[in-house]
């Protein structure tokens, strides 16, 4: 266990190195009415098959935003496509991706950070699985295909953020408690706009990270948005995070509060991102 410690610990050192409606189908007060429908698909690139899941409000047969889900460390699990159809629900067409392909997901931290670190070494390569995802979601025949966002947590956080500086052409993307600091951006790539959602308790990702990544930003001129969360650890918008913590002895705990407030601080970004 204190090796899988360390492995956690290590991973921003690690970064350093490294004709349509534009309206969502439903608004936020008629979301509770939506039919949700799910889809899987295979698709491929990379080199590797990966599995899709696709949630959308099928009520509505209008073209609408995409956002793509990006898992954390665990692989795409239930928590990922719990997201998805939380998306849907506000009129999106929601995309859960396979960053690792085959479907493959962990149940534990050492198995999780094997799956996940040959992403934070070599960005390019995580951008090939993205890019492959982006095409298969934006071929939907929902997909308005000029509103793009990512959004990702823990992992999935730090991968979005990644994908920015890459010089992704995503309308926004949203990184809820994930590293932040990785390719280093450049102000001839990074044109998305940002939200980073933090918790104030993150101890993998500390003051000094973010100060270093607020500086990175602001030396580049990047469109970002910061927010923090009081007493919020690592994970804090997934419910299973304060068990999981507990089995593996490490500060990862779900916070309802910082939850709540970051998924409604993603929603007044999509309001600014998307046309309407």
């Amino acid at each position: 266990m204190k090796n899988m410690k360390l492995t956690l610990m290590v991973i921003p050192a690690v970064l350093m190195m490294a004709a349509c409606s534009n309206k969502p189908a439903v608004s936020d007060e008629t979301a509770g009415k939506v039919s949700i429908k799910e889809e899987t698909l295979t698709y491929s690139g990379d080199s590797v098959n990966m599995n899709g899941f696709i949630a959308y409000d099928e009520s509505s047969e209008a073209r609408r935003p995409v956002v793509l889900v990006v898992h954390e460390w665990w692989g795409q699990n239930d928590y990922s496509k719990k997201r998805a159809r939380e998306l849907a629900a506000l009129g999106y067409l929601a995309f859960a991706v396979d960053m690792y392909g085959e479907g493959k997901t962990a149940d534990d931290p050492e198995g999780a950070g094997k799956l996940a670190m040959p992403f934070y070494m070599d960005p390019v390569m995580a951008q090939r699985r993205f890019d492959a995802a982006l095409s298969s979601a934006m071929s939907h025949k929902l997909a308005d295909t000029t509103q793009v966002a990512a959004i990702g947590y823990c992992f999935g956080g730090s991968m979005v953020l990644n994908m920015a500086r890459l010089g992704e052409n995503l309308s926004g993307v949203v990184s809820f408690h994930g590293n932040l600091i990785g390719v280093p951006p450049s102000k001839d790539k990074l044109k998305t706009p940002v939200l980073v959602c933090h918790g104030e308790a993150d101890q993998f990702v500390n003051a000094a990270e973010v100060a270093t990544f607020k500086r990175q930003m602001d030396s580049v001129g990047a469109v970002y948005t910061y927010k923090s969360y009081p007493n919020a650890t690592h994970a804090f918008t997934n419910p299973n995070a304060t068990e999981k913590g507990k089995k593996f002895n490490i500060p990862i705990a779900y916070n309802a509060e910082a939850d709540t407030a970051s998924w409604n601080d993603m929603k007044t970004f999509f309001g600014t991102i998307f046309k309407k």
